[in-house]
């Protein structure tokens, strides 16, 4: 026994002076929050092991998510590409980076050359970073001269980003900093569950509840975020649009409307009063199926209100007509005058890491660096001196990212390239995408891992992860976030901007990419936003280092903007926009033999399609596979037992998930989350079309096998 125990003091001495602790600071690289934290490596002889410690920073204040603390998981994971593969009798093989890129350029050339230069298309992602992002709309640009580009950011916040540049003449998320909202009497929570999508910013809402405020929540289901509210308003899903308008006949029809901020600083009151005026409540309650003593509370304590905030999210945009939804509610924050003041504000919650500054500096079909249009010739002069080339140079507004599948479908597109993002599984109408996809000549795609879409690729390019990757992001208020790289990289991987590079030389556009860092990048994305509605000419990676800026920033004594339309909006009269729209309701509706409303949305565990989250193990157990929330009633009706698998048929799609008893949803609704490779979306085949919402098929009921019911 003595000799046993003065061995293991032994062996433990030995380990102890082989043990060693390092730490790096990084940001989570999931939501919009881009919550700080360093990544602490312990080893221990063989050994190592990782903790995430969040750290402070003036948006998160210190907190750390789920997420956020397994993020290194799938940054670590073996199945993390490293090398370059190319598809060879339909089996992926090992190429180098020399034959890998000398092939892109050789099938771009001759693809262009055969389909035109159009044919060739480029597709990004809003968790790109903004150095990235902005190559990325160069490359396309200047490197192929294609039109068609355009990213996944499509489908999450254009409908929100059209909405406030059509009202407000600039799109930033939130006109308010996060701090605001500790200060407000009432907020309304609007198709978003923070609880669950940025769990970090729940503490300003429990802060301003203690302080007093009035919390309304709008969603069809009982959410984490809508169990906190004061009332909660679950409407028909699609009608958000129509809840608005009602909301605002209220307000109009009760005296609420602040007649001298409407007097002076917007424009088009008069039509909208007149448009609300002949609007019927009863047709508002029967829309939505809320109740009118409800809506009427909802208005009364959001007039009431000395200051008060309205925050959207994808629930309300992803919608057929989700601008529509957005600009209704945008009329209700101007109606009143609740913005451009402390406590007072519109916002719409940025989903993706970097999904407000890769809307902003190219990578939109219509969009030049700084929030300029690709069609105004003034915005076409200046960024084509910034890039040394003639302004006829540079194509023109191309479509959607879904336009573009179509295109694809329709063989007008052959080629492509796939950056930052996973569209056979986060697209609208994915089966449909799927299978267009697979009409291409050449397919492309820059990922950390095999994904669903890097699965029909005829080469696949290996990227940095976060942890590797140095540059900024821009974060749901407006502020410019500065990312170090954390570690080195894996194997034969490649930063994103990188390999955009070293195609460019390929093609013979070298001389138009020569960086050699993202810092380098940036300075010249900060020289082509300059001016721009999204101005960071005043953000340097020094101040960077020091703090998170908001922009618009126009120099570096400027500091920084964290509350917009204080006195004036973007548009050159400097007043904001009323808005006429029709509020009518989700195109697809229900019917006999479709009788449920499928809508879909985001859970604590995953982020966007899974690829990433899919592989942390922490994540997966705790959701490990696809559900339907249902309503029990809802659920025995079709023979539905809690815990069974469950087909789900829409008019474009189907998926079997397992059933998940929900009494807190409607009776006429399901719920699935839409991260996982089974779940393709289902929507109309509108270019800004729903994804949230779809009737879903009541088949004969009959049992499929294995446990599956149909509904």
């Amino acid at each position: 026994m003595a000799m046993t125990n003065e061995l293991l003091r032994y062996f433990r001495a030995k380990e102890k002076e082989r043990a060693s602790e390092t730490a790096a600071a990084t940001q989570c690289p999931f939501c919009s929050v881009q919550c700080t934290l360093q990544l602490v490596e312990e080893r221990i002889v063989e050994r190592r092991r990782y903790k995430a410690v969040p750290t402070d920073n003036p948006t998160s204040n210190g907190r750390l998510c789920l997420k956020g603390m397994n993020a290194h998981q799938h940054a670590l994971h073996p199945e993390r590409l490293l090398v370059p593969l190319a598809k060879v009798d339909g089996r992926f093989v090992r190429v180098r980076w020399e034959e890998a890129l000398s092939l892109i350029a050789e099938r771009i050339i001759s693809i262009q050359k055969e389909d035109g230069v159009d044919a060739f298309a480029v597709y990004g992602g809003g968790s790109l970073t903004n150095e990235e992002a902005y190559l990325l709309g160069k490359f396309a640009r200047v490197a192929l001269k294609t039109r068609h580009i355009d990213y996944n950011g499509r489908f999450c916040m254009s409908a929100a980003a059209a909405a406030m540049n059509d009202a407000f003449g600039l799109d930033r998320g939130l006109t308010n900093p996060l701090s605001d909202i500790p200060l407000a009497q009432t907020i309304i929570l609007a198709g978003t569950n923070v609880a669950e999508c940025q769990p970090t910013l729940m503490p300003y809402v429990y802060e301003a509840k203690k302080n007093g405020a009035f919390i309304i929540v709008v969603d069809p289901r009982e959410t984490k975020t809508a169990a906190l509210a004061d009332l909660h308003l679950p409407l028909k899903p699609g009608t958000d649009a129509a809840l608005a308008v009602g909301i605002g006949k209220v307000l109009l029809d009760e005296g609420y409307i602040d007649e001298a901020f409407v007097r002076e600083r917007t424009v088009g009151f008069a039509e909208w009063k007149q448009h609300i005026e002949a609007v019927e409540m009863d047709e508002i309650v029967r829309l939505t199926d809320v109740p009118e003593e409800k809506i009427r509370l909802a208005a009364r304590k959001y007039g009431e209100a000395a200051d008060a905030i309205v925050l959207t999210a994808r629930g309300l945009e992803q919608q057929t007509d989700g601008y529509a939804a957005v600009r209704q509610w945008i009329n209700v924050v101007l109606a009143t005058g609740n913005i451009g003041r402390p406590g007072s504000g519109f916002g719409s919650i940025t989903g993706q890491g970097n999904g407000q500054g890769g809307r902003e500096h190219g990578q939109k079909a219509d969009q030049l660096p700084g929030y300029r249009s690709i069609e105004h010739p003034q915005h076409r002069r200046y960024i084509a001196s910034v890039w040394g080339v003639a302004p006829d140079e540079l194509p023109r507004k191309g479509v959607s990212a879904y336009e573009m599948m179509q295109k694809i479908d329709a063989g007008e597109i052959t080629g492509l390239l796939v950056m930052g993002s996973n569209p056979v599984v986060s697209s609208p109408n994915a089966a449909f995408v799927a299978k267009a996809m697979q009409k291409l000549k050449f397919l492309v795609v820059a990922d950390m891992f095999l994904s669903e879409t890097a699965e029909l690729a005829d080469l696949v390019l290996p990227v940095s992860s976060y942890l590797e990757d140095e540059g900024t992001v821009t974060n749901v208020e407006g502020r410019v976030c500065f990312r170090p790289a954390a570690r080195k990289r894996l194997g034969e991987v490649k930063h994103d901007w990188e390999i955009l590079c070293d195609i460019a030389c390929k093609l013979g556009k070298g001389r138009f990419f020569p960086f050699t860092s993202a810092e380098e990048i940036f300075n010249e994305l900060r020289l082509a936003s300059r001016g721009g509605k999204a101005d960071y000419y005043g953000v340097t990676y020094e101040r960077l280092r020091r703090e998170r800026v908001y922009w618009p920033c126009p120099d570096a004594h400027h500091p920084g903007t964290p509350r917009l339309f204080t006195e004036r909006f973007a548009h050159p009269d400097g007043k904001a926009r009323f808005a006429v729209l029709p509020f009518r309701p989700e195109k697809e509706e229900t019917d006999e033999w479709y009788p449920l409303y499928l809508t879909t949305g985001r859970v604590l565990a995953h982020y966007l399609s899974g690829t990433q989250t899919r592989r942390s193990p922490a994540l997966s157990a705790r959701q490990p596979e696809a559900v339907v929330e249902i309503h029990p009633r809802t659920a025995k009706r079709y023979g539905i037992g809690p815990g069974m698998l469950v087909r789900i048929e829409t008019r474009r799609g189907a998926a079997v998930v397992r059933s998940r008893y929900n009494d807190q949803i409607r009776e006429d609704t399901i719920f699935v989350p839409f991260t996982g490779a089974a779940l393709g979306k289902s929507t109309t085949s509108h270019p800004m079309s729903s994804i949230r919402i779809a009737a879903c098929r009541r088949l004969s009921g009959a049992q499929l096998g294995c446990g599956q019911w149909s509904i």
